[in-house]
């Protein structure tokens, strides 16, 4: 039997009290949030508002660089030697292509492109896949012919752009490479040069960087300072609009003493032969011309040289990519005997009226090996006029092993050989002045009596550079004189120009000047005198020259063995040398010439001497001649 269930009376106060205290609860807690929310709020955008807004301009604003113009080079008269010229490349932006493929296609219907180009565009596309509207470049260097092809075709090449920047430019190509160098692209070497030196931010957007000559002794003058762009982006990079700007600073431009017309005809002179030809204004030893032959073509490297190309310059065994001016090492030869002489005047070992007898031969006491001179019959009585003009061997072996060559070492250093010469470009060598402690360091052998006669005749160990020929006939011309050779003129930019001093040495002192005129005679002398060297060289001159010729041998030639060149290999031939001034009175300019393997110097490195002085006198006229009244003897 069911019993019904009394149902309770419900409590409508307990039940409102209880609601009441659960929504103060809530209420407390949502206050308590939004409270929190509030605080934090305040922390976010007042406390911390500059953080935050500097981040988020951060990702907005972006800081672009722009890189500077790089600074121009010009010769002595204002021909331009260094440009820079606009390049043009072919870029695509994928966002814009439906098929990137018959693009590509379509293209190459047009204008040639290799596999390479297209396997390097098809990797940076995938790089890029989630910034498709940035370019990339599929041609880097475009022909003016291609430019225009495609530039008449664009219309129906969606998504293609063609890019314009400047690279650097060499006119005169292969002529002034070991004078200006070259500019290539900046390698992690290079990078990690420039963070050094804490300039990272002035190379920001630089690409290319110098890498020899001129181009790099002087980078922070022609390169310029960075500029910048401030541009608003979006979250995927994309540029939305430019907000500021400033625009870079060019590099300076450089203005070298070097004459363009004096380059090129010393390129047509040495033609085919291996050589170097240097000519310094003798005032201040500015550097009128300096080439080495062969050369390259530098404008490869600007934009990348190919594997092939390279390889094809490193092992040519003609030595292209040596300088020979400034790191070629060749014995002096007879040049030097102009200085062994001045020591020998200045030791007091030999006078003005010193005669010796030249049989044709030398030999040291007690050792039966004769020492032979060039003329198999000898000079005969020979002083220190007739030893220059002549160029008697004999006589400076006599006089070498008398100096001694610790005596004949520490002089010649003096007039820059065995040393740098400070010449404004970093591929120099100091070649070699030996001595006894140099052959004991190097061979670990004592120096002997026939070394010191082959320094004699600048033969042996002896090497010098043609620039420090070039240098120690400077500072013999002018009497002791001392300026380091440079390129550099002066600085050019917006504000003015700046003139580049001469950087004078401490001066060759000797103890009695008539020395100098002495010496300076003789090679006069040996320029004027039929029986001189030099006299069929430089016949009918409308100047007075001095000068020396010499004749080095590459390789030795047994006691009684006789010298015949149509014999030898071609490279083991002797190498023609001549060093000179003029005028002789009052020295305007200096010369070394040095063709390798071609012979006698008074026959082949003399006319070629001969050759550049005619050309910068006929520029540069000195009117009556000055000498033509002394008493010297002339062919008829």
């Amino acid at each position: 039997m069911w019993v019904k269930r009394r149902v309770a009376i419900r409590d409508h106060t307990a039940e409102a009290n209880m609601f009441a205290r659960r929504a103060l609860i809530a209420l407390a807690v949502v206050l308590a949030m939004v409270l929190t929310l509030l605080s934090n709020l305040y922390h976010l955008q007042v406390e911390k508002f500059s953080d935050y807004q500097t981040r988020a301009d951060g990702n907005r604003i972006k800081v672009q660089p722009v890189p500077p113009n790089r600074g121009l080079i010009y010769d002595t008269n204002g021909v331009l030697l260094a440009e820079n010229h606009p390049v043009y490349s072919l870029e695509i932006v994928a966002e814009d292509v439906k098929n990137i493929d018959g693009l590509l296609a379509q293209i190459e219907a047009l204008i040639p492109v290799s596999h390479e180009q297209k396997k390097s565009f098809y990797r940076a596309l995938k790089q890029n896949r989630r910034r498709r509207f940035k370019p990339i470049a599929l041609i880097e260097r475009l022909t003016p012919e291609e430019a225009a092809i495609i530039a008449v075709n664009q219309h129906q090449l969606d998504g293609v752009v063609i890019d314009a920047h400047l690279k650097r430019f060499y006119p005169h190509g292969d002529l002034l490479t070991h004078a200006l160098g070259y500019v290539a692209k900046i390698n992690p070497k290079d990078a990690a040069r420039i963070e050094a030196n804490n300039e990272k931010a002035n190379y920001a957007a630089t690409r290319d960087i110098g890498k020899q000559g001129l181009e790099k002794f002087y980078q922070n003058i022609l390169h310029g300072t960075v500029g910048y762009r401030k541009v608003e982006v979006n979250s995927r990079g994309r540029v939305l609009r430019e907000m500021d700007s400033q625009a870079p600073i060019p590099g300076n431009d450089l203005r070298l003493h070097l004459d363009i017309s004096l380059q090129k005809l010393a390129q047509q002179l040495l033609a085919d032969n291996r050589g170097a030809v240097v000519m310094l204004d003798a005032v201040n030893n500015g550097i009128l011309a300096l080439y080495s032959n062969p050369s390259y073509d530098p404008n490869l490297f600007v934009h990348g040289i190919s594997g092939k190309d390279y390889r094809a310059l490193l092992q040519s065994p003609d030595r292209p990519l040596i300088n020979r001016a400034t790191q070629g090492q060749y014995p002096p030869a007879s040049t030097i005997k102009p200085l062994i002489g001045l020591l020998g005047l200045e030791k007091g070992l030999v006078t003005e009226q010193t005669t010796m007898w030249d049989p044709g031969y030398y030999q040291i006491k007690g050792i039966e090996h004769k020492y032979r001179d060039w003329k198999k019959w000898g000079h005969g009585h020979v002083d220190i006029h007739k030893s220059i003009e002549e160029s008697c061997d004999t006589y400076f072996y006599d006089l070498a092993l008398r100096l001694g060559i610790d005596a004949i070492s520490e002089e010649m250093v003096k007039f820059g050989f065995g040393e740098a010469t400070g010449v404004d470009i970093f591929e120099e060598s100091s070649a070699n002045m030996p001595s006894q402690q140099w052959k004991r360091a190097r061979y670990n052998q004592p120096w002997y009596a026939g070394d010191t006669i082959s320094i004699g005749i600048g033969q042996g160990y002896w090497t010098s550079t043609p620039l420090q020929l070039a240098l120690a006939t400077s500072v013999l011309a002018n009497e002791g004189n001392f300026n380091e050779p440079k390129f550099l003129k002066a600085i050019e930019s917006n504000t003015g120009t700046i003139d580049s001093p001469a950087q004078d040495r401490p001066p060759v002192a000797i103890q009695n000047k008539e020395n100098w005129q002495i010496i300076k005679r003789a090679m006069y002398t040996t320029v004027q005198k039929v029986t001189g060297t030099a006299h069929k060289a430089f016949k009918g001159t409308t100047y007075d020259a001095a000068g020396k010729t010499g004749t080095a041998q590459v390789i030795s030639i047994a006691q009684d063995a006789e010298y015949d060149e149509t014999k030898i290999a071609e490279r083991h031939r002797d190498n023609a040398l001549f060093v000179g001034f003029a005028p002789y009175d009052e020295p305007k300019v200096v010369i070394a010439v040095v063709v390798e393997n071609a012979g006698g110097g008074s026959s082949n490195a003399a006319p070629v001497a001969r050759a550049m002085m005619d050309a910068y006198f006929a520029s540069n006229p000195l009117g009556e001649n000055p000498m033509q009244d002394l008493p010297l003897a002339r062919e008829p």
